[in-house]
């Protein structure tokens, strides 16, 4: 049976890449102040926001475990560097006058606080925007499995996909004019037709917990909170 979910309490997950903007590599302040200020416009509607952030901006394991590195040794790699994504945006939201909290499934007593599911809960009920970084600690787990889980965890009412497409498509559009874009979709068309949303593990956790996941496009301004409001917009899966 699904946990009990609150829809004014949602689960953001951002890209490492979406912070660095025009960028080749690293993290753009522009951008993440941009990110902040968005995410603020959230907060005045009185919903709770926690958010999820990857790292592949200054490091992608699975990239570096092609290339000979162990695998492990290179997740835990990846894992540290979502951490200088979540000070980066701690630092520009904080900018913005909104209170935040960084929470850690690695422990690193002098930047962030480790994650405990009930103080993670408490600082959204205090209207805190909590950043969990370093994934779920393990290897072999994306931070997309990482914003499944920790949405189920803290009762999000869905998770918001921020990405830099308008949306799921069949195919790249990318390279492929023909793309097609999915308006709605379920989690089994997801699975089987291996569409890249998010990681198998983190859809199948979606689907057994009832969670939506809402797809759209972060560059647009104002997109965040018009997914919150149950606008149109992007893809909605569930």
């Amino acid at each position: 049976m699904a946990k009990k979910t609150r829809k004014k309490r949602v689960l953001l997950k951002i890209s490492g890449e979406a912070l660095m903007g025009g960028l080749g590599y690293g993290i753009d302040p522009k951008v993440c102040l941009s990110i902040a200020k968005q995410i603020k416009e959230v907060k005045k509607n009185e919903i709770e926001i926690a958010i999820v952030i990857g790292g592949g901006n200054i490091f992608r394991g699975l990239s570096a475990a092609s290339k000979g590195m162990d695998r492990s040794t290179a997740d835990y790699m990846g894992m540290l560097a979502t951490m200088l994504n979540g000070l980066a945006l701690q630092d520009a939201l904080e900018k913005t006058g909104t209170h935040t909290r960084v929470m850690t499934a690695i422990e690193m007593q002098e930047l962030a606080e480790p994650y405990i599911k009930r103080r993670a809960i408490r600082h959204l009920e205090k209207g805190r925007v909590v950043i969990f970084v370093c994934g779920t600690g393990n290897p072999y787990f994306t931070t997309d499995t990482a914003a499944a889980l920790r949405a189920i965890e803290i009762g999000a009412g869905m998770i918001l996909k921020a990405t830099k497409v308008d949306g799921v498509y069949s195919k790249d559009p990318v390279k492929y004019k023909d793309a097609k874009r999915y308006t709605n979709l379920d989690y089994m068309e997801v699975l089987k037709n291996k569409l890249k949303v998010m990681d198998a593990t983190a859809v199948s956790l979606c689907m057994d917990n009832d969670l939506p996941i809402i797809v759209f496009d972060m560059k647009k301004k104002g997109n965040i909170i018009k997914a919150v409001s149950g606008k149109k917009i992007g893809t909605v899966i569930k």
